[in-house]
């Protein structure tokens, strides 16, 4: 069960990387677009490293569509925290609703039919 978890975790690591990679360069709009870049692509270097290894292990306990499934919620979960708390960013009522619709998928893909 503790090894099921794995994944979760690296999942979650790789995601603040991507997250700060894809959205974190909109505080320094006055650098140049190169430099975001390069930048950018030196942090996704780094959630490279937790996403391959963390699809490699969960393979051995989930689907595809599930580890899919379960990435995509995490990075919900972590985009939330960082743009309220990174961006300052108000994280509205039908922002969390249309999320929460997403989150409804983990029931039809891990649902056991």
């Amino acid at each position: 069960m503790l090894r099921q978890f794995t994944p979760v975790l690296l999942l979650t690591i790789s995601n603040i990387f991507m997250t700060f990679a894809w959205y974190g360069h909109l505080k320094f709009k006055g650098t140049a677009l190169w430099i975001v870049i390069l930048v950018s692509w030196g942090i996704a270097l780094f959630e490279y490293c937790f996403q391959v290894p963390a699809n490699r292990i969960g393979h051995q306990y989930f689907d595809a569509a599930q580890l899919k499934t379960m990435q995509e919620v995490i990075t919900l979960i972590v985009f939330s925290f960082f743009s309220v708390l990174y961006l300052r960013e108000e994280l509205k009522w039908n922002y969390i609703v249309g999320f929460l619709f997403i989150i409804l998928a983990v029931f039809f893909v891990f649902k056991k039919w």
